[in-house]
């Protein structure tokens, strides 16, 4: 890859959604299982964790912004993946779970994915490695903190 301009090599913004697109690179080679996208399996990570969320819950669990997850759960549905039931609470909101299908694929695709991040933390120094995971979720978390 060449060079990145003068001022792009400082852009954290760049930077980071450039370093997103390697780890979706690497993700996609190392799962090779159903076509999933590494948001698409967080869900079913989360899913599996504790079934019987809502789309709020996935939401809070996840950080992906509610209209995606709305349209991540709907896909992830119509493939067979998860299935929905009005809950007892609410019955608006829909419980999700996971499909035999669903939790087959999510058991299929841990290793590939944690190759993926072996991989991709594997560019850094041994040295470095905790202090860019630990850099990661201080942005996130900062990032997530409501505005005054």
């Amino acid at each position: 890859m060449a060079k990145l301009g003068k001022d792009l090599d400082r852009s954290a913004t760049h930077l980071l959604h450039r370093a997103g697109q390697c780890a979706a690179e690497m993700f996609s080679s190392e799962t090779r299982t159903g076509g999933l996208t590494p948001r698409q399996l967080a869900v079913l990570m989360v899913i599996g964790e504790k079934e019987g969320l809502n789309q709020t819950e996935l939401v809070d669990r996840t950080g992906i912004d509610r209209s995606t997850m709305a349209d991540l759960v709907a896909r992830l549905t119509r493939r067979g993946l998860v299935q929905r039931r009005r809950t007892k609470e609410d019955a608006r909101a829909y419980a999700i779970k996971l499909s035999q299908q669903g939790a087959r694929l999510l058991r299929e695709a841990r290793p590939g994915a944690a190759a993926a991040d072996q991989r991709l933390i594997g560019c850094l120094p041994a040295a470095k490695r905790q202090d860019f995971l630990d850099a990661l979720d201080l942005i996130v978390t900062s990032a997530n903190k409501p505005r005054r």
